[in-house]
């Protein structure tokens, strides 16, 4: 089983950040106090893959699963939405527990 799955719209979208950024390998997934319920989503370049991450490779792209974030992003859907409303990463995540009631924070 997979830490992350990655939807085909989400794969698209990274190909297209990646062939942006030439010097960068892939992307990295975390998590980073941010918001009233606690924790929020980080998404960033990777130009140098670091060891501790758990790498998801899936749909022709790679996703760095910071090690800090995985108990909190184990089982996570990322997808990619865009829409009149929301443009961006959208995550489905069964560990969490609660959202603030922007939809910018969770906690788990």
């Amino acid at each position: 089983m997979s830490v992350i799955t990655i939807t085909e719209k989400a794969a698209e979208h990274i190909r297209a950040l990646l062939a942006s950024k030439e010097s960068a390998v892939g992307i990295r997934l975390g998590t980073s106090t941010h918001g009233c319920s606690g924790l929020g989503y980080t998404v960033d370049y990777v130009e140098e893959p670091n060891a501790a991450d758990e790498l998801v490779e899936d749909k022709g792209v790679k996703v760095f699963v910071d090690r800090k974030s995985l108990l909190f992003l184990l089982g996570t859907q990322m997808d990619w939405e865009d829409s009149m409303f929301s443009t961006g990463f959208k995550f489905s995540n069964p560990n969490e527990k609660g959202r603030c009631g922007c939809g910018e924070s969770f906690h788990v």
